[in-house]
């Protein structure tokens, strides 16, 4: 009776303890986006819905894709290692022109904001001079 009772006095802590465990996202390999080949993404994130207009007229086109906890815990946390993927295929970063979670890299004459959230990320080609 004694261990029936010391279970059933455990089993919240547990299901509490495995509640506060931090999700985390696991990237596949890449792909290359079907809007711009040169900007990779990640195989396994499902592509939810292309977006033509985003009534934002500095937004040339974009994509949503959806891949579980790719931002962390409500988007507070950029994934890293897709940010060095991107680096590694000639991507930089323009982080004085970062909005929160809302990040702009150029390549060429190419810019593109990827808006990161906790499931789902955006990816937007700017048009020609929109951050300029």
């Amino acid at each position: 009776m004694k261990k029936i009772l010391m279970t059933l006095c455990m089993l919240p802590f547990l299901i509490w303890v495995q509640g506060c465990a931090t999700a985390t996202y696991e990237i596949e390999g890449y792909t290359a986006s079907s809007m711009n080949p040169g900007i990779p993404v990640p195989s396994n994130a499902k592509l939810i819905k292309i977006i033509t207009d985003s009534g934002n007229r500095n937004i040339k086109e974009g994509m949503m894709y959806e891949l579980k906890h790719i931002g962390g815990e409500q988007g507070l946390y950029p994934p890293l290692d897709y940010f060095q993927k991107l680096a590694d295929t000639g991507w930089v970063e323009l982080e004085e022109e970062r909005m929160g979670h809302v990040h702009f890299l150029k390549k060429d004459n190419t810019v593109i904001a990827i808006e990161i959230q906790e499931n789902t990320f955006k990816i937007y080609e700017m048009i020609k001079g929109a951050l300029e």
